[in-house]
């Protein structure tokens, strides 16, 4: 393969204030193709083949966030749409790094990018477990999935064998594995998941293995969710914000703990339409701690550590990393966003990862 001069890329065009559009006069994205510059020292140029869907780039993009209180830069207008995938190295102009050879890194919506080395992350080699596809390390076994989920479930909340816990978005990248960790690992007193739908639930329950999982899309689901927390619960962890979580604020007992980590719900409503928090004297009366975190502030604090943890458990059958717990889509670069939408349509079970053909 020739080495490519130019690579084609998803780019900023419009600032949603609503749900992003992938059509009409006022497209969110727009396909462009620009030059690439060849790789100099300690650089890589590589080809992208899979891509992280993560709800958070969702803020990247959101016109009314202040950029000094985003933990990332925002992307600008006119600029590539930033996303962390697994991707191959084509030249190499860094010592140790060889071409042919698979890493993580951030190379954005384009078929192929210049990164730092310093940036980028080799597949960790696992022993006895190479029937794991690589693609876990992208959700399950990686930094927006399973590093999450423990880092979340254990020093944010620091979740113990008598805590009752509560996961929303059980069926998602980041609830998935909370619910597996603090079930099979940690032996939480009993664990309940809310999730979308009967598939879905039954798929918490019976492969992921939740004491129960409650549909909000139920119509009785208030009344569901204060069944299944009868007597209340210490722990919530909350992905999707809104009117759910507001609710759960009735629901943790006095001194309980909430770990703040997504709010999938709000993120594509306008301010005026935001469900806010209705239940705050809750937090007071109860004394309930809310406290939120983002996976970057996982790296460099016990990452390496997590994830041997993580490994032995998989090793020890305690959590499941297979083809179950992932939705892995097949698409050409020109369905690069909608396959990114489907994280907003419910169109996922485990992580969602883009697999360019």
């Amino acid at each position: 393969m020739s080495i490519p001069t130019s690579t084609r890329q998803w780019i900023l065009r419009n600032q949603p204030t609503t749900l992003p559009t992938l059509t009409g006069p006022s497209p969110t994205f727009a396909l462009t193709t620009a030059p690439l510059n060849p790789p100099t020292e300690n650089q890589l140029l590589v080809q992208t083949l899979y891509l992280s869907n993560d709800p958070g780039q969702r803020g990247w993009i959101s016109p009314t966030i202040d950029p000094a209180r985003l933990y990332i830069a925002p992307i600008p207008l006119n600029s590539s749409m930033n996303a962390r995938g697994l991707c191959k190295i084509l030249h190499s102009r860094a010592e140790g790094w060889q071409a042919g050879t698979l890493v993580l890194g951030y190379p954005g919506w384009k078929e192929y990018a210049v990164l730092d080395a310093a940036t980028c992350e080799r597949i960790p080699e696992l022993d006895g477990l190479e029937d794991v596809g690589v693609t876990q390390f992208l959700g399950a076994l990686g930094l927006t999935g399973g590093m999450t989920a423990w880092y979340g479930i254990h020093e944010v909340v620091k979740a113990g064998p008598k805590d009752a816990v509560v996961v929303s978005g059980a069926a998602g990248a980041t609830g998935s594995m909370v619910v597996q960790i603090a079930k099979h690992v940690i032996g939480c007193r009993r664990v309940v998941g809310i999730a979308g739908g009967a598939a879905k639930c039954k798929w918490v329950t019976e492969y992921l293995g939740a004491d129960a999982c409650v549909d909000y899309k139920s119509p009785a689901f208030r009344e569901e969710l204060v069944r299944e927390t009868d007597g209340f619960v210490e722990v919530y962890f909350d992905n999707v914000g809104g009117e759910i979580l507001d609710l759960m604020l009735t629901r943790v007992k006095c001194y309980g703990r909430v770990a703040a980590c997504g709010a999938v719900a709000e993120y594509n409503k306008d301010a005026g339409t935001t469900y806010g928090i209705r239940n705050w004297f809750e937090i007071i009366s109860n004394r309930i701690e809310v406290r939120g975190f983002i996976s970057f502030d996982f790296l460099g604090k016990g990452s390496e550590e997590a994830t041997r943890e993580m490994v032995r458990a998989v090793r020890e059958g305690k959590i499941k990393v297979d083809a179950g717990n992932e939705t892995v889509v097949e698409t050409g670069f020109e369905g690069v966003p909608a396959t990114w939408m489907k994280l907003f349509e419910g169109g996922n079970r485990g992580k969602l990862i883009t697999k360019l053909v």
